[in-house]
């Protein structure tokens, strides 16, 4: 009786493993083939895959232009696909060697050893060319072929700004509810301009070479290799950047060169109010967090560069002339210390005279407890320099990604305290600004007054060149300074430069004349010597008499001696000159 009991229990449990087990294999196979678990896994494409060999020559995802309508990102260049089952033929290997001057042995042993199409591209054949393609595709020989493919190992220039595609199913779901479409593997922006314009640049559809094959790997259909590409005349679609890619590729050049670790550069364009060159360093890392963040969309305290919102606020409240003597011996907090002796203001700010825009500050502040917020959102300095706008469905569209803001107080009660308004005069205490923002500030200088938002990209282009939308000069929101202002500063910013002692003397003998301001702040850390560490910055612009150019370059934590900044700002500018020269 137990006996018959337990073998009923046993038969019942069997059962319903049984039944488990069918149930399961119908959902498998007859009721959910094509959108499979939450993740919605195709199973007939993905039981394709598994029987198929296929070379992926584009992805289909949309790219970046620079000014001039060359790539930036997705730069795709020639390469020549020879499959595996080539080994089996009596194929003509003489003429592909000659065309691409690789030993007959050499590409016998590559397929040999090959369980996968081979790849030859530029890093494996250097005098691989368009004509080299074309001679190739002249053969008209099954599982030969000539292609233009990206070269997964290629750096692309201006990492930091336009960010990195990766899959990541979570933010796939959050940012596309409605795409089922979409497969869970799909690859998106998950960083910089790739993430800001990825619904734009989403792909439809790759591009590939496939042939199926058995389990041994050979061709199941003989040597029938399928083509599958993109067959619509408006995708991918293409945003048009602002970008030079000669200047980028200068700037990065001389930030390397001079061995500049941490910091960077920015460079407008003044009149379109548009970025020419961004670059961040450290260099980013995708495998590694903490380098990808874009230090010139980063408040960073400003140090001296922040003196001009000082004069500005000065000059435009009548608290000041340029002839207006100060004693330069004493400290920014009025105390014996320094030893500038009596200078004018335009001397001042020349020599970065502390005491000056300290003593400055405080009579400011006495009359109105606002006057420096105010100015610097006159300058820009207290909103986010890039373009945002209505874009589509979208109101608040932004072209750059974790683009910050800047502040000025951290606590309104330091506008009552001498020594906290003196910190935060000279860019100390709570100031932190970005270093767009500080370009930004000189161009809008340059421009006498007007301040603008600053784009990165011009327009969004379909395939075939045509414009599906585009992006127009917008002003930053409040009010501008005056043009009496913007007057006086564009004087004393030149004369960092003209003054024998000024902090920027190093650029006189430039192919174009500069205006800027230097600064310094401290950062409260230190070298395991004990050396106290700095941010240095250099902001101008150029040429000073008819302006086309603001940069700022920026050095962080480093020691004082060892700053890079004027060295970096004066190589980038004669890079500029030479760029112009060559397109004249």
């Amino acid at each position: 009786m137990i006996v018959s009991k337990r073998l009923k229990a046993a038969v019942i449990c069997f059962l319903l493993v049984f039944f488990f087990l069918l149930a399961r294999l119908a959902e498998i196979q007859l009721f959910f083939t094509e959108s499979f678990s939450k993740s919605n896994i195709n199973l007939i494409q993905e039981s394709v895959k598994q029987r198929t060999e296929e070379v992926l020559i584009s992805d289909g995802r949309g790219s970046f232009l620079d000014r001039n309508g060359k790539e930036l990102t997705g730069k795709k260049q020639p390469a020549v696909i020879l499959f595996p089952f080539l080994v089996t033929q009596d194929w003509p290997v003489d003429r592909v060697s000659d065309i691409l001057g690789m030993k007959q042995g050499e590409l016998r042993q590559l397929l040999t050893e090959a369980k996968k199409p081979v790849i030859l591209n530029s890093r494996k054949i250097k005098h691989l060319t368009k004509q080299s393609v074309s001679n190739i595709n002249s053969l008209k020989y099954p599982g030969i072929y000539g292609v233009y493919m990206k070269d997964s190992k290629e750096t692309n220039i201006a990492a930091h700004l336009f960010g990195a595609t990766n899959q990541d199913p979570e933010l796939l779901k959050k940012k596309y509810p409605g795409r089922k479409e979409l497969p869970i593997t799909a690859k998106i922006g998950t960083s910089g301009m790739e993430r800001t314009f990825d619904e734009f640049l989403l792909a439809d559809q790759d591009t590939k070479l496939l042939y199926h094959v058995d389990g041994r790997g050979n061709p199941l259909f003989g040597m029938d290799v399928k083509y599958t590409a993109e067959a619509n005349a408006f995708y991918p679609l293409q945003v048009k950047t602002s970008i030079d890619r000669n200047i980028q590729k200068a700037i990065e050049d001389v930030l390397k060169d001079r061995g500049l670790k941490k910091g960077g550069a920015v460079l407008l364009d003044i009149e379109k109010s548009s970025v020419l060159g961004m670059v961040s360093k450290p260099d980013a890392d995708m495998s590694k967090q903490q380098t990808l963040q874009n230090y010139m969309l980063t408040p960073i305290y400003p140090g001296s560069v922040f003196k001009t919102v000082i004069a500005a606020a000065a000059i435009e409240q009548n608290e000041v002339k340029l002839g207006t003597s100060f004693n330069c011996n004493l400290n920014l907090y009025g105390e014996p210390g320094d030893d500038k002796g009596t200078l004018s203001f335009g001397e001042s700010f020349a020599q970065s005279c502390n005491y000056t825009f300290t003593s400055l500050a405080e009579k400011l502040i006495k009359k109105d407890d606002s006057v420096i917020e105010n100015m610097a959102e006159k300058l820009g300095l207290t909103q986010r320099a890039g373009w945002e706008g209505k874009l589509y469905r979208e109101d608040g569209f932004r072209q750059l990604y974790n683009e910050k803001s800047g502040v000025i107080w951290g606590d309104d009660k330091d506008k009552t305290v001498k020594k906290a308004v003196a910190q935060t005069a000279i860019g100390q205490k709570n100031v932190k600004v970005t270093p767009l923002e500080v370009a930004n500030m000189m161009a809008a200088i340059a421009r006498g007054g007007e301040k603008k938002q600053v784009k990165i990209a011009d327009k969004i282009e379909y395939k075939n060149k045509t414009t599906m939308a585009s992006f127009k000069d917008q002003p930053l929101k409040g009010e501008n300074i005056d043009k009496y202002t913007a007057q006086q500063l564009q004087k004393i910013l030149r004369e960092v430069v003209t003054s024998p002692k000024g902090t920027g003397r190093r650029f006189q003998d430039l192919p174009y004349e500069i205006a800027g301001k230097s600064g310094t702040a401290q950062t409260g850390m230190f070298t395991k010597e004990k050396q106290t560490l700095y941010h240095k910055w250099f902001a101008g612009y150029f040429p000073a008499d008819k302006p086309k150019y603001a940069l700022v370059v920026l050095h962080m934590d480093t020691p004082g001696d060892k700053a890079l900044t004027n060295t970096v700002f004066y190589d980038i500018v004669k890079k500029v000159h030479e760029n112009e020269i060559n397109q004249t």
